[in-house]
């Protein structure tokens, strides 16, 4: 009895609040989990992972095809599929390093003036989103 076999290739698909950014076929997925980067072959093993700000990179034919910033979110994970729900995200070339820039003014200004955990926590979340920005974006 022949059995079948899985495919050479992740089904890849990431959704953010707004769009639908990509699902199709890869060789392989890096995303930055909140304990350390992770790497999404075929045959994967079962997992799920929380997301930090940073850059997806998209694999296929050996090399990165695409780079996608990803401000949080969770990663679910399988042998034949990788689904990413993102907080917010965007391809890494649509970002916008000024605007970047001040959405991390802002946010240490917020953060400077925070008198309550909740709120300081909120400026801080939005610093990293920002400061991962600026990194995912050359700046």
């Amino acid at each position: 009895m022949a059995t079948a076999s899985l495919p050479d290739k992740v089904a890849f698909e990431l959704v953010a609040p707004e769009r639908l950014l990509t699902s199709e076929m890869v060789d392989m997925v890096v995303a930055p989990g909140a304990e350390g980067d992770f790497g999404v072959l075929p045959h994967h093993s079962l997992f799920i992972s929380l997301l930090r700000p940073g850059v997806i990179e998209i694999y296929d034919g050996g090399a990165i095809k695409q780079r996608i910033f990803v401000g949080g979110g969770f990663a679910e994970v399988n042998e034949r599929s990788c689904i990413v729900l993102a907080e917010e995200a965007l391809p890494v070339d649509e970002i916008d390093l000024e605007q970047a820039r001040q959405r991390l003014k802002d946010a240490q200004e917020d953060l400077a003036e925070a008198k309550e955990d909740v709120a300081r926590a909120r400026c801080e979340r939005e610093a990293a989103i920002a400061e991962a920005q600026i990194q995912a974006a050359g700046g």
